[in-house]
């Protein structure tokens, strides 16, 4: 029998950990909060009265995702159906919580594990070098838990913002080298375009950057560029309360507006559909959408990423932030699937509700639409022994 994990059961839990795992146990404080107050899901198979395995599942806070975090099974029982038991009901408890997605990482030496998530329909998408205490690398798995998902992804490159505040730089370095590899991902490269894009101000602490500051850096790097804002009031200013910041970042704006039009860069004041979105990235093109972070990371903050594929039911996006504090690893960040409903609603920030895209594709814009032409984690590993 397969049920909910209670209290009750963790001194249970804490004996397979001990049997199951040589580092990186889940202590008694991490399974208690994981049991109450985590956004988890924690199962246990009993045989004659004994728990005999369990399953942790984590549940990422707004995209479709659900990672089998743990999976430990008593050494008497192993080979004996508990492990697929438990993943099945794993992928249950993640559909029943709304995700279409269940990822993993297990070992490369680990054949046996690797054999079963084969079997069981996983697909291996990705590696994590130096993964492990031990230093072993680890494969990443992931299975679709509705079948008539097809997703048209693109290799989109991936890179971690290395500030608080470099999140639209970091999305226009992986943009840009997706489109032109020649341009490579790098912290000084981050922080220039950070300078050239920057708002100067925001609520607090150093400035975000705006849709016309990512847009003119990237024209000014060869690239074509198409802005689409709702409204043409300043942007990202509903949360300053400073007259004299507001006066800045008006100025700056006005700048960035006058030098984007110089260079001849199209900037439509309206919001971008979603379906428009998709036909300019199946067109070529890489869209960068600034989102409200709410959703997913409970932070009222301006939050850039980069699409990189499409769905019927999914957008997916490359993230450059890791929230390690959730146990999320960098793989986390890289097509993360986002239901579209709610991707719509996220990209309304702040009290005006400010829309904004911009939509880079190679070689110079022909005036049509663009794109027309060219923590870390602790790692768990099922039935390692």
């Amino acid at each position: 029998m397969i049920r909910t994990a209670t209290l009750e059961d963790i001194d249970a839990l804490l004996v397979l950990e001990a049997q199951s795992f040589d580092e990186d146990r889940i202590s008694r404080r991490q399974f208690r909060h994981l049991l109450t107050r985590a956004n988890a899901a924690v199962l246990v198979e009993e045989r004659a009265a004994q728990v005999v395995g369990d399953v942790v599942v984590l549940f990422s806070r707004a995209t479709s995702v659900a990672r089998l975090y743990s999976l430990a099974v008593a050494p008497q029982m192993r080979g004996r159906g508990v492990a697929k038991d438990l993943i099945h009901a794993a992928e249950q408890v993640a559909w029943s919580n709304h995700r279409a997605y269940l990822r993993l990482e297990v070992r490369k030496d680990n054949a046996r594990a690797i054999a079963l998530y084969e079997r069981l329909g996983f697909r291996r998408f990705g590696e994590w070098t130096d993964y492990y205490d031990d230093h072993a690398d680890a494969w990443r798995y992931e299975k679709s838990l509705s079948p008539e998902l097809r997703p048209s992804l693109r290799k989109v490159a991936w890179y971690e913002q290395s500030l608080d505040f470099t999140c639209g730089p970091a999305a226009l370095m992986m943009a840009m080298a997706t489109l032109d590899p020649g341009h490579k991902p790098n912290r000084k490269l981050e922080l220039r375009l950070w300078r050239e894009a920057t708002t100067v101000f925001m609520t607090a602490g150093h400035g975000g950057c705006g849709p016309y500051g990512l847009a003119l850096a990237a024209a000014r790097r060869g690239f074509a560029v198409r802005v689409y804002v709702s409204g043409k009031g300043v942007h990202l200013v509903d949360s300053v309360r400073s007259e004299d910041k507001k006066e800045v970042m008006r100025l700056v704006q006005e700048d960035m507006r006058d030098q984007l039009r110089v260079l001849g860069v199209p900037v439509v004041h309206a919001a971008l559909s979603l379906e428009a979105m998709e036909a300019q990235f199946a067109a070529g093109a890489i869209p960068l959408v600034l989102i409200s972070s709410w959703q997913i990371y409970a932070e009222r903050f301006p939050h850039w990423v980069v699409v990189s594929g499409f769905d019927a039911s999914f957008v997916y996006v490359n993230d450059p932030y890791v929230d390690y504090e959730e146990g999320e690893t960098k793989l986390d960040s890289i097509h993360m699937p986002i239901a579209r409903e709610r991707f719509a609603a996220m990209t309304r920030y702040g009290r005006v509700k400010l829309q904004a895209v911009v939509i880079l594709s190679a070689g110079a814009d022909d005036g049509g639409a663009a794109g027309a032409t060219g923590r870390a984690s602790i790692a768990r590993d099922p039935e390692k022994r």
